[in-house]
């Protein structure tokens, strides 16, 4: 069966490759059929050799996985660095019950896999993995989760076209229609030009769609614990004590709604930080929900009852007229809030015992202004809590201040760690 499944995974590209070749041939080019169904057999065949091949073993400390052919691939994988372990089906896995590992380990940039195990036997050396990276018996059961929220299929349907890439796919193919109207020719030359683009608008928004599907998020001893898919499904689970920053979308289409999208950055991994060697990764904590239902999942994270928010000065319009509407920002011992954009309004969250650094930049225009910009740094490049626009006075002192909180709040959760940002 596994084979079925590493072979399933080339299947479009091999479809595409299959479909390309016979519009060849009708043209009199292109290869044979017989040297098609050899590429075919070629792709079933290296997938039965890696599944062959695959070895695992765990010994209660150390998963060992052994691959390869010619070159043989050994990899330890100690319990005492595992992050997260998720569990990930493809849709040829879904249909033959069996379930790839993806194991987060701690240092490495990257992700372990062990691929493809029964279904029911991957659960079960997922629990003995978590158990074992917590002190306890590998056969001690998951522990039970507490269920937080669905997001039903109908609003996610909606969120999805209810976004701008949406809405640009629609406007080009409405575009492409009254371009038919006028000139079959030069809607098919428009179609032809545009196919690979129209292609990959077409792919972004079912694959949010498709992977998005059936969101449901629980509250688990090992953190955030979610289940997703619709074709393929994946379980993983967010580490609370990894997570550098929460972040809160607010599109303008969703605005009347109400609606608002969760995002958490993960340190530690996914790919490296080319800029600050830090490895980081972004992941979907909520793809959609009213605003009590992300207030709840937000609260697994952070707790910020205690942030009083603030605008910048007045003055501060002349340089940001279109998004100083939504800015603001606020603190108080344990967490950062910072709100930022112009139709689309974003709202950042920072632990302050996550803080890297504090910086305060000051440009010409903020300088003729008296204001500057107080930024928060955590590991990894995309999140943005800043101060922004601030008189020059309230930055000098919040820079002090967050420093100090930081120091204090990594204390609090590190004993002895003194480090300043």
């Amino acid at each position: 069966m596994t084979p079925l499944v590493r072979g399933g995974r080339a299947l479009a590209a091999l479809a595409a490759f299959l479909a390309f070749t016979s519009v060849q041939r009708q043209h009199g080019q292109g290869t044979h059929i017989i040297v098609d169904v050899a590429v075919a057999a070629a792709v079933f065949v290296l997938g039965v050799v890696h599944w062959l091949v695959t070895r695992w073993a765990f010994d209660g400390e150390t998963l060992h996985v052994e691959t390869g052919l010619l070159r043989r691939d050994t990899k330890k994988v100690p319990v005492a660095r595992i992050q997260a372990v998720d569990v990930v089906q493809p849709l040829v896995a879904k249909f033959l019950d069996v379930a790839e590992l993806k194991i987060r380990v701690a240092g490495s940039g990257k992700e372990e896999r062990l691929a493809y195990l029964h279904h029911d036997r991957a659960l079960a050396l997922r629990a003995s993995l978590l158990a074992a990276h917590h002190g306890l018996d590998p056969a001690t059961p998951e522990p039970p989760e507490r269920p937080i929220a669905t997001v039903p299929g109908g609003r996610l349907a909606w969120s999805v076209a209810l976004t701008g890439s949406t809405a640009f796919l629609i406007a080009i193919l409405i575009g492409l229609g009254v371009v038919f109207t006028v000139s079959e020719k030069a809607g098919f030359a428009l179609v032809t030009a545009a196919f690979v683009y129209l292609l990959g608008l077409v792919t972004g928004v079912w694959r949010r769609f498709n992977s998005q599907y059936g969101f449901t998020i629980a509250q688990a001893p090992d953190g955030i614990r979610v289940r997703r898919g619709l074709l393929g499904s994946v379980a993983e689970t967010i580490p609370v004590r990894r997570v550098q920053a929460i972040r809160q979308i607010e599109p303008v289409l969703w605005r009347p709604l109400g609606w608002r999208h969760l995002q958490v950055d993960l340190a530690g991994v996914g790919k490296r930080d080319a800029a600050g060697g830090s490895g980081s990764v972004t992941k979907t904590l909520l793809p959609v929900g009213a605003p009590e239902v992300v207030a709840a999942v937000r609260a697994m994270v952070v707790d910020d009852r205690g942030v009083v928010l603030t605008a910048p000065p007045a003055r501060s319009r002349w340089k940001a007229p279109l998004s100083y509407h939504n800015l603001a920002a606020g603190h108080d011992r344990d967490v950062v809030v910072a709100v930022t954009g112009r139709l689309r309004r974003v709202t950042c969250w920072v632990p302050l015992e996550k803080v890297q650094s504090v910086r305060r930049v000051q440009g010409p225009l903020q300088r003729a202004l008296r204001v500057a910009t107080v930024h928060v740094d955590v590991a990894g490049r995309r999140v943005d809590a800043s101060f922004k626009d601030r008189d020059v006075d309230e930055a000098d002192r919040l820079v002090d201040e967050l420093a100090t909180l930081s120091r204090a709040a990594r204390s609090r959760t590190i004993p002895g760690a003194t480090t300043a940002p």
